[in-house]
C-alpha cells in the first residue's frame, strides 16, 4: 500500500483520537466504576475496525451512487458533505443523523434541482420530537429521475425508450447523552432501484456522532454512511454500497458574524486520485507519460470546506470549495472555477427559501431550489 497508506493511516488516527478520548471521558462517565482498560480498549477497537474498512478504489465500482448525492441547497452551497451544522435545519439530519435536535421539532424541508440532461433529483425531510430532554425523529426520502432513453437492441435497431429511476426512504434517531454533550444519531435506508428493466432492492445504516463545545462554540462530528446490502439484485450479481466515513470540525467566530465548516471526507480511503490523460507529459523521445498526483494534491481532495455569513440571521449567505472536484474537474491553462458553490438563505416568519450554485465545467453545473415550512 506505500508510503502514502502510511501517513493516511496515522492522519486517520490523529483525527479519531479527540472523539475517542471526548467519548470515554463524557458518554462513559456512567460506567466508571468499571475497570477504565478494558472501557477505553473496546473503544479504541472500535475506531480501529472503523478505520481498517474498504481501502479500494472508489470510483463507479459502487452500486446506489444516488445517496451521494448533496442533499440541500445549503449543503450544495458549502461544498457539500459538510456534518457539522447543528441548528433548526431539518435537512441537516440526512447528512449527519446525530444533529438531530428539539428545534427541528415539526419542520418540513422539501428540495429539488436539475442535475445533467434530463436528469433531477431532490429530498424531503421532517422532524418530530418525542422526549424535548433527549430524542428526536426523522423521516426522509431522497430519489433521482434520470429521464427517458432512446431503446436499441445488439444491432442498432432502435426498440422501445425506457426511463430509470432511484429512491431512498429514510427513518432516524438521534440520542443525546444524559449530563454530557455528545449526540449519537443513525438513520435507516430502505432504497429501491429501477433502471431499464432492472430491478434492485437494498438497505444500509448512516452512524452519526456529535460533540458540541459550547464554550468555544466548536462542532466535532463523524459520520459513518452506507452501511448495508443489497436485498435483490439486478442480474443476480451482488455489488458493494458506496460506504464512507467522513470526519468534520466547525466554529462560529467570536467578534465576527462568520462560520466556517471544514470536512474530511472518504476517510475509509487514501487514493482519491485517478491517471488523466489528457493531463499526462510527452518524454523527449516523443512518449507520453501517465499524470503523477502528488501527496500534497491527494490529501486535499479529502477537504471540503465552507462560510456562512450571518449564520443565525434572516438572510444568510454561503460560500464552498470541493478540492476534490475542482481538481477532477478543472480545464488545463482555463481558470473555469471548477469546485467552487455559493448560494443563500433567506427566512420570512415560519418558512425559509434556500438556493446554492454549485460549478462543475464550462457546460455543466446545478442548482438546488429549497423550501422549510414551521408547522410549530
Amino acid at each position: 500500500m506505500g508510503l502514502g497508506f502510511f501517513f493516511y493511516w496515522n492522519l486517520t488516527l490523529i483525527l479519531f483520537y479527540p472523539l475517542y478520548n471526548f467519548i470515554f471521558a463524557f458518554a462513559l462517565s456512567p460506567y466508571r466504576n468499571r475497570p477504565k482498560s478494558m472501557l477505553k480498549r473496546l473503544v479504541l477497537l472500535f475506531f480501529i475496525l472503523v478505520c481498517s474498512v474498504s481501502f479500494g478504489q472508489i470510483g463507479g465500482r459502487y452500486t446506489y451512487q444516488f445517496l451521494n448525492l448533496t442533499s440541500s441547497p445549503r449543503q450544495a452551497a458549502l461544498g457539500g458533505n459538510i456534518i457539522t451544522i447543528y441548528d433548526e435545519d431539518v435537512n441537516q439530519a440526512m447528512s449527519n443523523p446525530a444533529v438531530l435536535n428539539e428545534d427541528m421539532d415539526n419542520h418540513l424541508a422539501m428540495n429539488y434541482g436539475s442535475y445533467y440532461g434530463e436528469a433531477s433529483y431532490g429530498t424531503a425531510s421532517y422532524a418530530y420530537t418525542y422526549d424535548r430532554h433527549v430524542q428526536t425523529f426523522y423521516a426522509g426520502v431522497n430519489y433521482v429521475n434520470y429521464g427517458s432513453f432512446d431503446g436499441y437492441d445488439e444491432n442498432g435497431q432502435a426498440t422501445s425508450n425506457f426511463t430509470g429511476s432511484e429512491g431512498a426512504l429514510l427513518l432516524g434517531y438521534a440520542y443525546n447523552v444524559p449530563f454530557t454533550d455528545l449526540h449519537i444519531g443513525a438513520n435507516v435506508k430502505l432504497i429501491s432501484s429501477t433502471l431499464e428493466s432492472y430491478n434492485s432492492i437494498g438497505g444500509a445504516i448512516d452512524l452519526g456522532f456529535l460533540y458540541v463545545i459550547e464554550k468555544n462554540d466548536v462542532n466535532l462530528a463523524l459520520v459513518i454512511r452506507n452501511i448495508g446490502t443489497q436485498f435483490t439484485t439486478y442480474s443476480g450479481i451482488y455489488e458493494k454500497l458506496p460506504f464512507e466515513i467522513t470526519a468534520g470540525v466547525s466554529q462560529e467566530l467570536e467578534h465576527v458574524p462568520i462560520r466556517w465548516h471544514l470536512s474530511l471526507e472518504n476517510l475509509q480511503q487514501w487514493n482519491l486520485s485517478f491517471s488523466n490523460p489528457v493531463r499526462g507529459g510527452t518524454n523527449i523521445d516523443g512518449s507520453t507519460s501517465n499524470e503523477k498526483v502528488s501527496f500534497v494534491n491527494n490529501a486535499l481532495r479529502h477537504v471540503v470546506f465552507g462560510v456562512e455569513l450571518f449564520p443565525k440571521k434572516a438572510f444568510n449567505l454561503r460560500l464552498g470549495y470541493n478540492f476534490r472536484r475542482g481538481e477532477e474537474l478543472r480545464v488545463e491553462d482555463q481558470r473555469n472555477f471548477s469546485g467552487v458553490s455559493l448560494g443563500f438563505g433567506l427566512k420570512m416568519n415560519r418558512l425559509k427559501f434556500n438556493y446554492s450554485y454549485s460549478r462543475y465545467t464550462l457546460a455543466a453545473n446545478t442548482s438546488l431550489f429549497g423550501l422549510t415550512l414551521n408547522f410549530q
